[in-house]
């Protein structure tokens, strides 16, 4: 039989947040994977080494993907890096891809996963904390109360910020097109929030739109209130 590959959350930022499996799978797993030019620079490798020392001893695997919104360069990236992992888990061999927050959420594991289980690959998903709920908590709001919506918008894509006129709003990975964000929200947007890097160093709290500023670093997360 193969081996197997999990794509395992390992939270916002800080390594406490990191749920009792994931720390199980990374002592268990063979090789970890981890996206960026060395591990190092891997934001979820120094998260995950943190918790779990002995990762460092560990066959580990950084994997450049370079940043585009190319969907033809992004999907051929995914099978370069699906095919590696396949050639691991034809070693049966198990695999932990280290996924910041939490996999399910815009996580390049989710493409990997797709094409590795096409090809008859044992796949796996171990949850991790959400970087809007660590930024939730950090701030002390409650994200959705009674009936209201919750959406949650990619605020790389341009075209995602016109944001809703109701209910709560996400906008992760802010980065660069925060001053557009800041010109787009509504007037009657009545609470704003931002943290940037949640639970890692240099983390930065705003409390208000006055306070945050027109361009943050790519791990920033805003959350607005909108009508009651």
């Amino acid at each position: 039989m193969s081996g197997c590959v999990y794509g395992v959350g390992v939270g916002p930022g800080d390594p406490e947040l990191m749920t009792l499996k994931a720390v199980r799978i990374l002592k268990m797993a063979d090789v970890i994977i981890c996206a960026g030019k060395s591990p190092e620079e891997s934001a979820a490798y120094r998260i995950a080494s943190r918790a779990v020392p002995e990762i460092r001893k560990k066959e580990v695997l950084a994997i450049h993907v370079p940043m585009t919104y190319d969907r033809s360069m992004q999907e051929a990236e995914h099978r370069r890096t699906a095919d590696i992992i396949g050639g691991y888990l034809d070693d049966d061999r198990t695999v932990a891809c280290l996924v910041l927050g939490d996999p399910s959420i815009y996580s390049s594991f989710s493409y990997y996963k797709r094409i590795l289980r096409n090809k008859g690959h044992r796949t796996k998903v171990v949850s991790g904390v959400p970087s809007f709920c660590a930024v939730a908590a950090r701030v002390g709001i409650p994200l959705i109360e009674w009936q209201e919506q919750m959406h949650i918008i990619p605020a790389a894509h341009q075209e995602s910020l016109e944001g809703y006129d109701n209910g709560t709003c996400v906008y992760m990975k802010v980065g660069r097109q925060l001053k557009e964000l800041k010109e787009n929200l509504d007037e009657d947007t009545t609470d704003v929030y931002m943290v940037e890097n949640c639970g890692m160093e240099g983390e930065r709290v705003c409390f208000g739109i006055e306070q945050i500023p027109d361009q943050s670093r790519y791990f920033a997360t805003v959350i607005t209130k909108g009508r009651e």
